[in-house]
């Protein structure tokens, strides 16, 4: 079996060598090189050909993002960055998934982190993950699509919305590995006047959402925010479930709410897909639209059942294709449950959003 040949690159020779040694324990990865930053990082990239890259994001010389910029262009390479989780640290990793980064890891204690340990499984999946990720969408540049579909063989499902009559909509969207990068392409998409709240569940830690929401804000037309709970909700707003956190969509005196909480992660996960799924699948009198995208698992697949049990007529279920998924599992995972009834490139799915939305 060909191992998964591993470049570390640190500005700490302690981190370097912690990293090294906990990844070489694994019989399915070979650390072949390390780097004490971007600059080196880059000519071994020439030298040594790795499957995988770990990238620091905070370096001297030349930093994760700088170096990211200059691989995505030159040599793309499957990357997973290592981020602090300041604030600074978890904007600069939003940043590098929209860059090209496949993932990231969050130190567990800064910098300089001894326990690094404690993240080791999460570190060996992602690195195990990103050898078979969709390489050839790394230094695609994002595009901004603004123009509305107009084939008409699309308009079965809609003439069937049209027929359960004009309500008012939700959007629910899913994803894991490579989301902040779909989510920047569907969002930037959507125009101010979008006229539905869109609840978004993205598998990341806390901080990392909020900077996630942020940056996300800062870019789209409409607004992005990390969800409050008991947080009334508007239109035109996607509301980011915040790392740790499930969140659900409540119904109360005529206005829908955001109410989150800490039950325990569902099949690891926390905020989960399913849960937010199966809170819109309780919403009545609404026109639904939940969307899956890229991401390991199969997390949003129970709960995409529940909703499509709660309200055939009036949901809508649509999902990424393999073309453009950075990893292919989220998506598959609800296709070959049946309950998907739309599979679109990332590029055309705001297209197909809004066609719903505006029919």
């Amino acid at each position: 079996m060909n191992k998964v040949k591993v470049l570390i690159t640190d500005d700490s020779i302690f981190m370097r060598k912690l990293l090294s040694d906990l990844l070489e324990k694994h019989p399915e990865i070979e650390v072949i090189a390390t780097a004490k930053n971007g600059k080196e990082a880059i000519e071994k990239i020439k030298e040594y050909s790795p499957d995988v890259i770990t990238l620091d994001v905070e370096m001297p010389q030349m930093n994760g993002l700088q170096a990211l910029e200059v691989i995505m262009r030159e040599h793309p390479v499957p990357t997973i960055m290592l981020s602090s989780t300041t604030t600074e640290g978890s904007l600069n990793t939003i940043i590098a998934m929209e860059q090209g980064a496949v993932d990231f890891v969050a130190k567990p204690s800064g910098a300089i982190s001894l326990d690094i340990h404690k993240v080791k499984e999460e570190l060996i999946e992602k690195i195990l993950l990103a050898s078979r990720s969709n390489i050839s969408l790394f230094n695609q540049p994002i595009k901004k699509e603004k123009e509305i579909l107009s084939s008409q063989s699309f308009y079965s499902k809609i003439d069937l919305l049209e027929k359960a009559g004009k309500r008012d909509a939700v959007v629910c969207i899913g994803t894991s590995t490579g989301g902040p990068r779909a989510l920047q392409t569907l969002l930037t998409a959507l125009p101010k006047s979008f006229p539905a709240p869109l609840f978004i569940v993205q598998h990341m830690p806390k901080h990392f959402t909020k900077s996630l929401a942020n940056r996300l804000n800062s870019i789209c037309e409409i607004t992005v925010v990390e969800a409050v709970h008991n947080q009334k909700v508007e239109k035109g707003t996607a509301y980011i479930a915040p790392g740790d956190f499930h969140m659900e969509v409540i119904k109360h005196a005529g206005s829908l709410f955001i109410h989150l909480h800490e039950a325990p992660p569902i099949r690891g996960h926390r905020p989960s897909v399913d849960t937010l799924f199966r809170s819109i699948g309780n919403l009545e009198t609404y026109q639904k639209i939940a969307v899956i995208l890229t991401g390991m698992g199969n997390d949003g697949t129970a709960g995409l059942k529940q909703l499509k049990e709660n309200g055939k007529t009036e949901t809508v279920a649509l999902a990424e294709s393999e073309e453009s998924c950075i990893v292919y599992g989220m998506p598959r995972a609800a296709i070959h449950s049946g309950m998907v009834d739309e599979v679109h490139h990332l590029k055309d799915m705001s297209k197909r959003i809004n066609q719903y939305i505006l029919s």
